[in-house]
């Protein structure tokens, strides 16, 4: 079972549109409601939370339930209310889909660090917490100012008594059909694709260092990629050491592979295959041997 924990902001489409796009599976869904600004930013809030609500019912499915956050620049106590749902939510055996496209940064920052620590502390759940972003195709705050700049040249006008009739009739079907938009879908439209998804997932970084000869495994797959098992990947870091393949050799790659596994540091993936397990790079594994690689070809 998938739960969706979806802080609400002012954007409706990218809240549930990648998931209708990339059919993600979504069981079960927790809106984050909170106060922002003026009253009229917290009911324009609450509508859209509102449409959320229905529309994850009515399009797909979903369980949904809204939960207020009291103050959303009180980043601590985000990060406790967050903690506990998605802890309670690891807890009754489901995945966690974690949304922080909207809300103001403090929640959205707060939500995104519990679910990392969480990734962290419950090592054997951290393949079902995933953190994600979703990247607008448009923002309406720039045409909201362009249609502002338009009424104030308007406005100009008619206090110079220089006004065209059908001039103002566009004008206001114009305004009309922004301002409904804006009160449809919030401030921004749609739901951009990037390499083929409408979601780019945070990866969880390991808390522990990297030791040295686990260095040379993370650089290896990273030069060549996936290994077929283990011992293949043992075979090739003894020729480039040059050292014998011995048993005492490949139990040693076997081991430090296994402490930057999913089980340890994240860093290595692998997938059973036969008898053997193919042996790659995670995508914080591809990352860390991205940043440091500059510092392994200087000597650093």
């Amino acid at each position: 079972m998938a739960t969706h924990i979806v802080p609400v902001g002012f954007d409706y489409d990218r809240l549930i549109a990648p998931l209708i796009r990339d059919q993600l599976s979504v069981d079960r869904v927790i809106l984050l409601e909170g106060a922002v600004g003026s009253e009229a930013n917290v009911e324009y809030s609450r509508h859209l939370s509102r449409k959320l609500e229905k529309d994850f019912r009515n399009l797909l499915g979903a369980e949904t339930e809204r939960v207020v956050v009291e103050d959303v620049y009180d980043y601590d106590a985000a990060f406790e209310q967050a903690y506990g749902l998605i802890d309670a939510e690891l807890d009754a055996g489901n995945d966690v889909w974690v949304n922080v496209s909207a809300m103001p940064r403090p929640v959205s920052f707060a939500v995104a660090t519990a679910a990392h620590s969480l990734s962290v502390e419950r090592q054997d759940d951290r393949d079902r917490i995933h953190t994600y972003y979703t990247a607008p195709e448009k923002y309406l705050e720039t045409e909201l100012a362009e249609e502002l700049r338009k009424e104030a040249d308007l406005l100009a006008d008619v206090r110079e008594g220089e006004v065209d009739p059908e001039r103002i009739d566009e004008r206001l079907g114009s305004i009309r059909d922004l301002l409904s938009e804006f009160d449809e879908r919030g401030t921004t439209i749609g739901a951009m694709e990037i390499d083929g998804r409408h979601i780019v997932e945070f990866p969880v970084a390991s808390f522990s260092n990297v030791k040295p000869f686990e260095e040379l495994i993370l650089f290896k797959l990273g030069e060549d990629g996936e290994f077929e098992s283990v011992s293949e990947l043992a075979g090739a870091l003894a020729a480039e050491l040059s050292e014998e393949y011995t048993d005492s050799f490949r139990s040693k790659v076997i081991y430090n592979v296994d402490r930057l596994g999913p089980g340890g540091k994240g860093y290595v993936e692998q997938e059973p295959h036969g008898k053997s397990h193919r042996t790659r790079l995670s995508r914080i594994g591809e990352l860390w041997v991205r940043a440091h690689t500059d510092d392994a070809e200087s000597g650093g």
